[in-house]
């Protein structure tokens, strides 16, 4: 997903996107030319004056990003860019135009992300889960589909908690999240009890680790320990309702979800314990707060 840069017939090359180290080859007013390391500098790329270090020398190596800037011309810097070819990185959208978003990364010229490769429309302010690719114009541009540079290696195993990012929305499979921005994980559908969208930064559990390595994630914890907050969220609603709510064990599974945000089993769970402690009545009508 990279471009090689031609530089003469054999296999010297300098590439966009990446940080490399090159040698400076000629000093100007306006800047230094670096090139590859023991070629003849005929190509060469342009490091502005005010990103030169001082006393640097003709011969000296430096460490740069090349990209084009917005004159479409190679350019290098030595700033700190957050994102490289083959990593990932969240950035903000700066700005959303008729052609795509552009994204904020720290340099002069924002970095565009085309409106084929969001993985839903992006707005102002949002932050996304981005990689870079080169375009056909050998341009570098971002993509939310990152789903393939993911690693399934993570150091997590079961009901370990964990931090992601919500990249893509499947309705028919679940939500799927970057934990730690790097490795693959997903929410079933059947774990999904309240709305959430791409770019939302969540906490999880880990229900299960995949034989290929991938993680599945709830957004609840364990039964026994969610059971507690369960239950008081059912006295509060029963509270706000004078003390009735119309709903038992043998409610209707998605009645119970649309009120409770939660599945029905966690329902169950939490009115009997409710009904043990002495909290509530249930009835053929529903549950009362005694």
């Amino acid at each position: 997903m990279c471009l090689l840069l031609r530089l003469r017939k054999d296999s010297q090359m300098m590439e966009l996107g990446k940080y490399q180290t090159l040698e400076v080859v000629k000093k100007t007013d306006f800047g230094l030319y670096l090139s590859e390391i023991g070629t003849d500098g005929k190509h060469s790329v342009l490091l502005p004056q005010k990103e030169a270090p001082d006393k640097i020398q003709i011969g000296d190596q430096l460490k740069v990003f090349l990209y084009r800037d917005s004159e479409d011309r190679e350019i290098a810097t030595t700033a700190q860019v957050p994102v490289t070819i083959g990593e990932l990185a969240v950035l903000e959208v700066k700005e959303v135009n008729q052609i795509g978003a552009f994204l904020d990364w720290g340099l002069l010229k924002d970095l565009f992300l085309p409106f084929k490769e969001q993985t839903r429309k992006v707005e102002k302010g949002d932050k996304v889960l981005i990689t870079l690719y080169l375009d056909k114009s050998n341009r570098l541009a971002a993509t939310m589909k990152v789903y393939d540079l993911l690693s399934t290696n993570s150091p997590y195993k079961k009901n370990d908690l964990v931090t992601g990012i919500v990249y893509e929305i499947i309705d028919t499979f679940g939500i799927f999240v970057a934990v730690d921005n790097q490795y693959s994980g997903m929410i079933p559908k059947n774990e999904i009890f309240s709305p959430i969208k791409i770019g939302d930064t969540i906490q999880a559990r880990v229900i299960n680790v995949r034989e290929d390595g991938k993680l599945t994630l709830s957004l609840r914890e364990k039964a026994y320990i969610q059971m507690d907050s369960d239950a008081v969220m059912i006295v509060e609603k029963l509270k706000a309702a004078d003390g009735f709510l119309p709903y038992h064990d043998k409610s209707d599974p998605d009645q119970i979800k649309r009120e409770f945000n939660i599945s029905k089993n966690a329902f169950k769970r939490a009115i009997g314990r409710l009904y043990k402690a002495g909290t509530i009545n249930i009835t053929e009508e529903g549950i009362r707060l005694v």
